[in-house]
Formats: C-alpha cells, structure tokens, sequence
C-alpha cells in the first residue's frame, strides 16, 4: 500500500476530526478525566491494532493518549493509518 500524497493526507483528515499531519505520520491527543480511562482506551486501541496488523505509537501523560500513525515500510501515511484512526475515534466515541 504506497504512501499517500499530501493533497490525499489532507482530504482523508477533512473527514476525521481533530488529527493532524506533521513528518511522516497523522497525530491526535485524547484527553480523560483521569488515568484509568486512558488506559483503558489504550487497550482497546491495542486490540484493534492487533486486528489490523498496524500498531501505533502511543504515548501516555497521566490523562492524555497521544496516538501517531504511520506505515513505516512505506515512509509515510497509507490508507491504513487511515482506517486504525477511523477505528481509534469510534473506540474514544464510545469511551466517552
């Protein structure tokens, strides 16, 4: 699956709110009301990433999950960092 151009990366974002593209990855905080729900979505992320075959990094500050997504084999975003953040917004969705 062949990276995707910056007019590409931009159009996929218009249809999920609140991620971004800097380098060679898309980018979102999640913000919780406490440790515990983080974690929680974390592992559901892990979950679906496992499903998928595509692991995003993840990073955790007390309440905040920060998620980037890239396909490292192809040096950039591909549709399916696309896809993990589609499913990643449905998961947070439903934590809330």
């Amino acid at each position: 699956m062949p990276a995707m151009n910056e007019a590409e990366i931009r159009s996929a974002l218009s249809k999920l709110a609140g991620w971004s593209h800097a380098g060679n990855a898309i980018h979102k905080k999640f913000t919780f009301e406490s440790f515990m729900p983080g974690i929680e979505f974390v592992n559901r992320i892990a979950e679906a990433a496992e499903k998928a075959q595509h692991h995003p990094d993840i990073t955790i500050n007390y309440n905040v999950v920060a998620i980037s997504l890239s396909t490292h084999s192809e040096g950039g975003v591909t549709r399916k960092d696309i896809a993990l953040a589609g499913q990643i917004d449905a998961l947070a969705k439903a934590s809330t």
